[in-house]
């Protein structure tokens, strides 16, 4: 009740403008959503990203991200080069300076004076927000929520009793929403379900997206492809929920082990012990993580080599369930924007 309360009031003092906001010299899009990780804000990054950089109107334009850098060592605004360490930056921030070489990502937890800076430093015309959603001191030009298909907010609790951080009536004050990980079928029937729980009126816009696994990569340039094709598997994971990735995984391989720590867990050397220790009683087996996890772990020194021969991950992708509502999502953002 207090934390509902506090939450409360403070949205109140920005909505009647008595705290103020302010948006930014060039348009902004924000990707948040309410809850404690888990809803595939990097992904939908990307993807945002790419139909940006895809579409006529952007194609030509200079395209930032910015994101807080979670759990960085860094202090104030940093630009985050093309494979630099998750320990300064933070892991979302290098995935996408790794792969996406064309944006200028930048952390920055004033994410007023990290517009700036991008704008001035950078010349960014387009700046992507990564969880800027209770950042109210910014107004983004297009606000999108994510809303994870496997644990509705209905269901769920405030902090610290279930993993709401932000109250769920917050869902409908963003542009869109979109309900990730989703089967790779929805009829229309569970679409009018999901927007009945959401409290969304039949205009506000709602769209649906899954994951897709790609082939696993490795972590370190000495990994063995050889052991990709093993049948015996153990799972190394620091995420907020790995469900999707065990299932995933369950097709192809049998998982003996699972060490998994928490969301944005930082490597050390003794978890790679622990790793080397798994892998001698299971010396035919891979090792396998996700792609947050391989940023974090590289920044481990002493990475012993049976380790490195038997780590991969898994990459990822967010896409829309038909390319009819992927059209019509960049459509509306374009829209918007």
């Amino acid at each position: 009740m207090i934390y509902r309360l506090i939450l409360s009031l403070r949205h109140l003092f920005y909505d009647k403008g008595w705290k103020k906001s302010r948006e930014a010299d060039v348009p902004t899009v924000c990707v948040g959503n309410v809850t404690v990780g888990g809803t595939g804000k990097t992904p939908h990054t990307e993807l945002i990203l790419h139909l940006l950089m895809n579409s006529t109107n952007w194609a030509f334009c200079n395209f930032a991200m910015l994101s807080r850098g979670y759990k960085r060592r860094t202090k104030g605004f940093q630009l985050v080069p093309a494979g630099g360490s998750a320990r300064l930056y933070g892991d979302e921030p290098v995935q996408i300076a790794s792969k996406l070489r064309a944006v200028t990502v930048a952390v920055d937890k004033n994410r007023i004076r990290g517009c700036e800076k991008l704008c001035k430093e950078s010349n960014a015309q387009l700046i992507v927000l990564d969880d800027a959603f209770q950042y109210r001191k910014l107004r983004p030009t297009l606000s999108i929520v994510l809303v994870d298909y496997n644990r509705p907010v209905n269901k769920d609790r405030l902090l610290p009793w279930g993993h709401l951080r932000d109250l769920p009536t917050r869902i409908g004050m963003a542009d869109a929403v979109i309900v990730t990980k989703c089967p790779a079928y929805l009829d229309e029937a569970d679409k009018v379900r999901w927007r009945r729980q959401l409290g969304l009126p039949e205009e506000h816009p709602l769209f649906f997206t899954t994951v897709r696994y790609m082939a696993p990569e490795p972590v370190f340039p000495e990994a063995d492809p050889h052991y990709i094709y093993s049948q015996r598997l153990i799972l190394v994971t620091g995420i907020a929920n790995n469900a999707s990735l065990r299932s995933h995984l369950s097709d192809n391989y049998k998982i003996e082990r699972r060490i998994e720590y928490r969301d944005h867990h930082r490597y050390t050397a003794g978890d790679m012990k622990k790793m080397a220790s798994a892998v001698k009683s299971l010396p035919t087996a891979c090792l396998m993580t996700t792609e947050k996890d391989a940023q974090r772990m590289r920044d481990v020194k002493k990475v012993p080599d049976k380790v490195k021969l038997r780590l991969f991950y898994v990459p990822i992708k967010a896409a829309f369930l038909s390319p009819e509502e992927e059209a019509a999502f960049t459509e509306f953002m374009l829209g918007r924007l």
